[in-house]
């Protein structure tokens, strides 16, 4: 049971092909006025001691927020678990909590909530009403050796992997807060 708050590192992940929204860049694309990924950063940050960028491409444009930049270390633009693969590498705490950039309405007591749902695993997974989200995970960094077996072994698929440690559920009553600009049709024109 979570009781004591522990430091957590966070990871932003940005280095897709934005395959749904025309090649674009969705951490770029406007919401509501903003970049989404400044929208994702200002819900972490304050819930985190430490956040990360993860990208492949406007390296130079992401940097210009202030966090370090990783870019997949796998070629080929692997997927999501390449980004979280870099994360848990760089993090400095023992758990990592991730997002995608295009989930702008992140709730503002993600952390905590992962946190505390977290019992003896080493894996979390954000769950609303409607939707298990995948990417919207806390992962420890000893399952690090697991993702590079999974990896290696040309898995791709986030609910895949986590199905393989075991991961457990935070269930969070607001699916309003997991909005997922994935499709452009919710972005600022």
């Amino acid at each position: 049971m979570f009781d004591e708050p522990f430091p957590v590192s966070a990871l932003i992940l940005a280095g897709g092909r934005g395959r749904r929204v025309g090649g674009q860049d969705k951490g770029l694309l406007v919401y509501q006025g903003k970049p989404l990924i400044d929208q994702v950063i200002a819900r972490l940050l304050p819930q985190v001691e430490e956040l990360f960028i993860s990208a492949n491409r406007n390296l130079e444009d992401y940097a210009r927020r202030g966090y370090p930049v990783l870019t997949d270390t796998l070629p080929d633009y692997p997927g999501p678990l390449a980004g979280v693969l870099a994360g848990l590498e760089n993090a400095r705490f023992d758990w990592l909590v991730v997002s995608p950039c295009d989930t702008p309405l992140l709730p503002l007591d993600l952390v905590d909530t992962l946190c505390r749902a977290r019992g003896k695993s080493r894996a979390v997974v954000a769950k609303d009403p409607q939707h298990t989200h995948y990417t919207t995970l806390m992962l420890h960094k000893d399952r690090l050796g697991a993702l590079n077996a999974y990896l290696e072994r040309g898995g791709r698929s986030v609910k895949g992997f986590l199905e393989t440690v075991g991961a457990s559920s935070a269930e969070f009553a607001d699916a309003g807060a997991f909005l997922n600009c994935n499709q452009g049709t919710e972005l600022d024109s």
